[in-house]
């Protein structure tokens, strides 16, 4: 097969890596620029170059008032659909620009300028949009928490970040429960050593709160109040180079890794993906199932489409239990998507409730072209499934909150590559990917190390961690010279494919034999009764680490789970071999998991060697972390 016939992708990506002042010079004359850059990239700026060095630029301008000055006002910028509240809302980029405006003055009367911080703590509804909007309008900076986050990790957050300002909700809804946010929120400001000076609450007729006098103000009086006055606030120019947001990433021990995105290089790259990655046109609907607390949310349930003229869909619910598994299918049909962009373990939760795909068949599809998967690795089964399904293109695409977009992908806009399960495909522009050993030196094709990224990383990437250089520099920068540490492992195929195997912590070491815990869940996965698992090293005497799987069997499947279990441990052996020395198999109800639907692999290890563990933060139901405990007693 000759790729290079069919895509664009080979010539972009050489130009990319041959001349990238060229490449981006060019990329960003999609974006309204105040003033050009001096340099695209001057390389003696931060720490390892900076794009766009002086420029200037207004973030919210090139979201929505370009689109309303060149006939875009009355096309929707958002939809917001919420089968927890069952209500359907919907803003055109002029509505957009107006609330943005309005709220934006409000903030202003706060004392709030550029480059002060404003902490955005709420749930899936448009005036998060608005919120992280208007702090771009006038140049502060906003770090985005995640709606109920524990109040210890807010609290350690507000004293990183210390805003001048929090916006929060009185509450969020899930599946038959409502999270009472603003006691989080009272208790967090009280255990913060920086005192926040003034919250913004929007009241949710699901649950309201007291505000407390003097410090909270009611969202919906202070927005009316200031539209009944006129206010409106103009787009304050700032750097390309100054920050837009900081997004807290792990550590919830100590002081959180705040990653920082600029303005220009963001702006730029976000751009330029909504097309040569996604292959959507301006004016057309995209759905990104994210949380705006998350680095995907940002990208493109906020930004990357509003940047490019699309209308982006706001979820607020489940894949599955609001109502049904074929909830994403009812979105998809109702608001005619072209696009769509979710993790792999929505599509497991689906797979798991309708394995033969009955409700995909009871909506109309035909404006759907492409379904996009990240966020933890696609395993082939799912992908399989969701393409026989749905028989559309499945993309899985690589990437992580530090390079704020995709690393390695398949490039639909430029040209979609042949499909390789299990891997994300190959390098964007801008990367140059390598695997690695312990000395940074490359390996040859086909052989397991470590993934890096050459410096210097294309603009939309970190510069930094939020006031903390030589954080950074140790986290991500020193281990490999000259190369950002991904901290995946994996390899790369003849053909340049990228296979992302795991964390690098995920590397099993089986009396010497260093093991994928990604490859053996893909033998699981395989298996017709698993709807998902989990593989993970344990600790074992005499090889150092053995393999253990939890699996979750698909809904219906009325086999015993030994027998099943059994016939899990044949297959690995089969596909494997015994090098991989696994016999521990077993069943359980459900997975822990994030918010956000990652495994949490990690607790689990340490609920199986008998380590002391922590719930953590980002958990959806703490409850099955003891389930866990129960069903791993007496096994391992």
């Amino acid at each position: 097969m000759n790729m290079q016939d069919k895509s664009r992708y080979f010539e972009a990506y050489a130009r990319s890596m041959r001349d990238p002042e060229g490449f981006w010079g060019n990329a960003a004359r999609a974006i309204d620029w105040i003033e050009p850059a001096k340099k695209v990239f001057d390389p003696d700026m931060g720490l390892y170059g900076r794009w766009f060095a002086g420029a200037v630029v207004n973030t919210c301008y090139n979201a929505l008032d370009r689109h309303v000055a060149n006939g875009r006002a009355d096309q929707l910028a958002l939809i917001h659909d919420s089968p927890v509240t069952n209500s359907v809302t919907t803003y055109t980029y002029a509505q957009m620009l107006r609330e943005v405006k309005t709220f934006a003055a409000a903030m202003q009367d706060f004392g709030v300028a550029k480059g002060d911080r404003v902490i955005i703590y709420m749930p899936l509804v448009p005036e998060a949009m608005v919120a992280m909007l208007a702090c771009a309008r006038i140049g502060a900076v906003h770090s985005v928490v995640f709606g109920g986050f524990a109040a210890k990790e807010l609290a350690t957050r507000i004293d990183d970040a210390r805003p001048k300002l929090v916006i929060s909700a009185s509450c969020g809804i899930e599946p038959g429960r409502i999270v009472a946010y603003k006691p989080l929120l009272d208790e967090a400001i009280r255990l913060a050593a920086h005192k926040v000076p003034a919250c913004v609450v929007l009241q949710r007729p699901q649950q309201t709160c007291d505000l407390v006098a003097g410090r909270d103000h009611d969202w919906k009086e202070l927005r009316d109040k200031t539209m009944a006055a006129g206010k409106e606030a103009a787009c304050v120019p700032v750097l390309a180079t100054d920050p837009l947001y900081i997004l807290y990433t792990s550590g919830t021990t100590g002081v959180p890794k705040g990653v920082v995105r600029d303005n220009g290089g963001h702006l730029v790259a976000i751009n330029w993906s909504m097309y040569n990655l996604y292959g959507v046109k301006p004016g057309e609907v995209w759905w990104c199932g994210s949380d705006i607390g998350w680095v995907v949310g940002h990208s493109y349930i906020i930004y990357g489409p509003l940047f490019h003229g699309n209308t982006s869909i706001m979820y607020e619910g489940k894949p599955v239990g609001t109502p049904d598994a074929g909830a994403f299918w009812r979105v998809i049909s109702q608001h005619k998507a072209a696009a769509f962009f979710t993790a792999p373990t929505a599509f497991r939760a689906i797979k798991k409730d309708d394995p033969n795909g009955e409700f995909i068949r009871k909506y109309d599809l035909s404006n759907f072209r492409t379904l996009f998967l990240a966020g933890e690795r696609a395993d082939p089964p799912t992908i399989e499934w969701a393409e026989a399904q749905l028989k559309v293109p499945v993309i899985d695409h690589w990437w992580q909150t530090e390079t704020g977009w995709c690393i390695a992908g398949n490039p639909v806009g430029l040209g979609q590559l042949p499909v390789k399960h299990g891997s994300p495909t190959v390098p964007m522009p801008g990367y140059q990917v390598d695997i690695v050993d312990e000395a940074a030196k490359p390996l040859p094709a086909g052989t397991m190390g470590s993934i890096v990224i050459k410096l210097p990383l294309p603009p939309g990437c970190l510069p930094t961690l939020w006031q903390q250089d030589e954080r950074c520099k140790e986290a991500y920068f020193n281990e490999f010279p000259g190369y950002y540490k991904t901290s995946d492992a994996g390899y790369k195929d003849a053909d340049g494919y990228v296979f992302v195997m795991g964390r690098t912590d995920d590397i099993i070491n089986v009396a010497g034999h260093r093991l994928s815990t990604g490859g053996m869940e893909e033998i699981l996965a395989s298996h017709p009764d698993v709807a998902e698992c989990a593989v993970l090293g344990i600790k074992d005497a005499i090889k150092g680490e053995i393999p253990c799987g939890l699996v979750v069997l698909k809904a219906g499947v009325t086999r015993p789970p030994a027998d099943i279990e059994k016939e899990i441990v044949a297959l690995v052996r089969e596909k494997l071999g015994p090098v991989a020395a696994f016999k521990l198999a077993i069943t359980v109800a459900r997975l822990p998991k994030t918010r956000s639907g990652k495994i949490l692999r990690g607790t689990i290890r340490k609920i199986a060697d008998g380590e002391p563990w922590t719930v953590p933060a980002t958990i959806e139901d703490p409850k099955v972390l003891d389930e866990i405990g129960a069903a791993l007693k007496g096994r391992v």
